[in-house]
């Protein structure tokens, strides 16, 4: 098994925080969401670059995903850039 090193990227005022990590030698690159939740701890989702893959989806709307991934396709240029540069 082959653990991804996981680097923060954004965290919003509403507490929702963007991780993504290292890029793997196949060229994807891992990018969690997740929102704290008064109710059921955490929502989070991962979605998987450069194919803009939504998987593992809990607790969030489709409507929520979709914002979740317009910031993603927003931010692929500097995630894709950082995702190179580990932690240097």
């Amino acid at each position: 098994m082959v653990l991804n090193m996981i680097y923060p990227y954004l965290t919003l005022n509403d507490g929702t925080e963007y991780t993504h990590s290292e890029m793997k030698a196949d060229g994807t690159i891992l990018v969690y969401v997740e929102t704290p939740d008064a109710e059921d701890g955490f929502h989070s989702l991962l979605c998987v670059l450069p194919k803009y893959e939504i998987k593992d989806v809990i607790g969030y709307t489709k409507d929520e995903q979709e914002k979740i991934l317009a910031r993603i396709k927003k931010n692929a240029h500097l995630i894709i850039k950082y995702s190179q540069r580990g932690a240097k």
